[in-house]
């Protein structure tokens, strides 16, 4: 049974990250992480800490990401008891239009915290279809029966 409010609540998480990011809002987007939440880039740096986060997201909002927006799909949910979850979703960072394909998996696992949802742990990972594709050849049991 899907636990429909639950699952709204989890996922307006993901959209609110995104509104702050469309604003370059460091401390904003930050706030959606508890205090010592771990963040993992694709790039493989760790940022331990809301702080943490906010400060390289300052950063990152002046530099390399400024202007950009986030693209999401909400790929799965898992609710591990009523204050936890662990959600799957589809990425990246766009300027202008939003790309076909999403070329980033994200985890975040999520507990819930006086009745509000936060981010516990995120971690982005590029995805690489041409070695998926050619594991997948290779090996076709390495293929995931789950939806891409």
């Amino acid at each position: 049974m899907i636990d429909t409010d639950r699952t709204a609540a989890v996922a307006a998480v993901l959209d609110s990250l995104a509104e702050a990011w469309a604003r370059g809002d460091a401390d904003a987007y930050a706030a959606h992480f508890t205090e010592d939440a771990t963040y993992i880039t694709f790039v493989g740096t760790r940022h331990q800490g809301r702080q943490d986060i906010a400060d390289s997201h300052r950063a990152l909002f002046a530099k390399f990401l400024k202007g950009t927006r986030l693209a999401h799909e909400m790929v799965d949910v898992r609710f591990l008891g009523a204050e936890a979850a662990v959600l799957t979703s589809r990425g990246d960072t766009v300027k202008g239009k939003r790309p076909v394909k999403l070329t980033k998996v994200q985890t975040y696992t999520l507990v819930c915290e006086e009745g509000r949802w936060l981010v516990a742990a995120f971690h982005n990972t590029q995805r690489k279809a041409l070695m998926e594709g050619i594991s997948f050849a290779f090996a076709p049991q390495t293929r995931p029966k789950a939806r891409q």
